[in-house]
């Protein structure tokens, strides 16, 4: 088991205010956006002056389960966490023995990340136990409700989960909209998702296509994150077919979490080869910079959705965006101020990409960017976190 500890220094509340607060979820050696949002929020906890843990997982997901390469992170360990890497997803004696730890603990508070169904039995045990110490308030962030990929028993597992919480906070309305046809009694409050911070400042566009092998006498849309169906990477390459710049390349960066010979078909199929730069793999949280400081639109042809963490990077490196509207993600850009909400449409996708770029919406948009970023904090998720949880 590896622990990565170090005391806070920070002091920015009183004593009496001081909360004990336990994250259980993804982070380091995990990788991914989930690890670097629970990082980011044990962070922002621990800089109010709050003591923090985040527990994670030994096992997150049987290989059998798990699409990409690898699970674990090649950037180093945080060195201002206390990260105690100790949870087993499918072993119900580990959830009891770390259910039965966090009870004799007695957090204030524990705050669980809820993506999938598949973790309901696990955090949702977990949750039981520690409530039974009539002290520690259990709330949840959840990113989802309804998988975007269904699979047996997904009801079930959810509603476990669930019953095992005081409150929860949704990141779209839609997810908002889901919880509250599922549960009685428990407040669901809304918060946006908070935008990321932790990669690094932005650098020249020069710099960027240096780092990557680029050339800087193109422009450059970027696709970002890991491939699957419901992102719409098809549906992008379409449009980009019907757009006539032959000066504009697409950056598809991440890791196929589905087969790519149907994505590569496609490409050939639509001549595109030439058009695309192709990074498929995981992106270490080192070299986003480099790939959004290199871009001037940020693409999210999303066929279904709730909230998107590539958005709040686009929003931190102020790069425009266009999203489909599906889901929250209209909620996280306002059209034609920080970029286009567009339907579902190869055609409408198209037109919208001819349109930022031959009416140079980029810098209007990038400006817009700069106000409009202040909705995402970390500290309105805190106080609503702990509004859930009825803590004062």
């Amino acid at each position: 088991m590896l622990r990565i500890e170090i005391t806070t220094k920070s002091a920015n509340v009183l004593a009496s205010d001081q909360k004990h607060i336990v994250i259980v979820g993804p982070a380091h050696p995990l990788r991914g956006g989930l690890a670097t949002y629970n990082q980011l929020l044990a962070t922002r906890l621990q800089d109010q002056g709050h003591k923090v843990e985040i527990l994670t997982f030994s096992l997150q997901y049987p290989s059998i389960l798990f699409p990409g390469k690898s699970q674990y992170s090649s950037d180093p360990a945080p060195d201002d966490l206390n990260i105690r890497v100790a949870l087993n997803s499918i072993n119900p004696l580990n959830w009891w023995k770390e259910g039965r730890r966090l009870k004799k603990l007695k957090p204030d508070l524990v705050i669980f990340r809820f993506w999938m169904p598949f973790m309901g039995p696990c955090l949702g045990t977990l949750g039981r136990i520690v409530r039974k110490n009539k002290h520690t308030k259990v709330v949840a962030i959840t990113d989802n409700i309804i998988p975007h990929e269904k699979r047996p028993l997904d009801t079930q597992f959810t509603s476990y989960f669930l019953k095992s919480c005081h409150g929860f906070v949704a990141m779209s309305r839609a997810v908002q909209a889901d919880l509250k046809a599922l549960i009685k009694t428990q407040p669901a409050l809304f918060n946006p998702h908070p935008m990321y911070e932790s990669f690094g400042a932005a650098v020249s566009k020069e710099e960027a296509c240096k780092e990557l092998g680029l050339d800087i006498e193109f422009e450059y849309m970027l696709f970002f994150g890991f491939i699957r169906k419901y992102k719409g990477l098809d549906l992008l390459l379409e449009a980009f077919a019907k757009v006539n710049n032959s000066k504009l390349k697409l950056i598809v960066a991440g890791e196929y979490y589905d087969s790519p010979e149907a994505y590569q078909e496609l490409m050939d199929k639509l001549n595109l080869r030439d058009r695309i730069v192709e990074v498929n793999d995981f992106i270490p949280d080192s070299r986003v910079k480099y790939f959004f400081s290199a871009s001037s639109l940020v693409v999210q042809t999303y066929k279904t959705a709730t909230q998107s963490g590539v958005t709040q990077v686009a929003y931190y490196y102020d790069v425009p965006m266009l999203v489909t509207d599906v889901g929250g993600l209209a909620e996280l850009v306002p059209h034609n101020k920080v970029g286009y909400v567009v339907p579902v449409d190869a055609q409408e996708i198209a037109d919208s990409i001819e349109t930022f770029y031959s009416e140079q919406k980029e810098a209007e948009f990038s400006k817009n960017i700069l106000e409009e970023k202040k909705r995402f904090t970390w500290d309105s998720m805190i106080n609503k976190l702990f509004e859930a949880a009825a803590i004062q």
